[in-house]
């Protein structure tokens, strides 16, 4: 991937390129914005750049550097992300980052760490993270990527020159989907689901034919019986483990519609009900039950 190749928030993409240009790189750069708009897809090309060992173009794509980059090999490069398994990023990573830190680089002049999902470093961990970025050797650049900037110490934010991303606008989204997902038919309701998210279109078009499903049926409601339902959406009892996102997604198609005919907003207040009872370990095919009763 390329500068040029990036989506959506085309000040920040021309203003890293500015700095690529200028060679003027600071120690630490948070990028802030809604979780799966792209911030790391920037943070990424950006570190590329960063690394390129090419004077006159940055990145050039075809230096050492950058060839070791794309391959995921280069050495310079050091990321950390929230692990499966885990729901904070601990104390311990952060040391770890620390003893790559005080190492030279080896292909470029500098090295860059990215931290994907700052927000959830510990305090301990951000504490750690503080002494690094008070008096970071010269060759590094640390990137946070953060979503909920609240989280983040002062401390840390003070320290950092913060990009804020817009997300996506949805002929953004319709770009991104047909050129990256190969995904030529994408309904309305799916776009606006997505909310500008990268991330969430990657998922909706995951289970793309749970989605198509529901908005044949459900985008027409009204010209089913409650028998017709029965027959044709058992995917709503055969997804319990997506059964949050479905629901999320039967809002969007229901208050595109409560738009035209204001009883369709009961439609929300049934769906917000089911959420709250499978969230509460009530019976979970009763729920789905209740759900279609009441919208029929």
């Amino acid at each position: 991937m390329s500068f040029n190749e990036l989506i959506g928030n085309e000040k920040i993409k021309q203003n890293l390129i500015k700095i690529l240009n200028s060679d003027n790189i600071t120690h630490s750069y948070m990028f802030i914005g809604t979780k799966g708009i792209g911030k790391k897809l920037f943070a990424k090309e950006f570190a590329k750049g960063i690394l390129c060992t090419n004077n006159n173009q940055k990145p050039c794509e075809n230096c050492k550097s950058c060839l070791e980059f794309v391959n995921n090999n280069n050495p310079d490069y050091y990321e950390i992300n929230l692990e499966n398994n885990e729901n904070s990023i601990k104390i311990d990573t952060i040391r770890q980052m620390q003893k790559k830190v005080q190492e030279l680089p080896i292909v470029s002049k500098r090295k860059v760490y990215i931290i994907d999902n700052s927000e959830y470093m510990t305090k301990e961990a951000q504490n750690c993270l503080l002494k690094t970025l008070e008096e970071p050797p010269s060759y590094v650049t640390i990137i946070l990527i953060v979503s909920n900037e609240d989280n983040i110490l002062n401390t840390i934010k003070s320290r950092c020159l913060k990009f804020y991303f817009n997300d996506l606008t949805n002929e953004e989204l319709k770009k991104y989907i047909a050129g990256n997902l190969n995904l030529q038919e994408f309904s309305t309701n799916m776009i606006k689901a997505c909310q500008g998210s990268i991330g969430k279109a990657q998922e909706i078009i995951k289970n793309k034919e749970i989605y198509f499903k529901l908005d044949e049926i459900f985008s027409n409601i009204e010209d089913y019986s409650l028998t017709d339902i029965y027959q044709n959406i058992d995917i709503l009892y055969k997804n319990k483990e997506e059964i949050q996102n479905i629901l999320e997604y039967l809002n969007t198609i229901f208050i595109n519609k409560a738009k035209g005919d204001v009883t369709f907003a009961d439609y929300i207040n049934y769906i917000e009900e089911t959420k709250r009872d499978i969230r509460l370990n009530c019976n979970y095919d009763m729920c789905i039950d209740k759900l279609l009763f009441k919208m029929k």
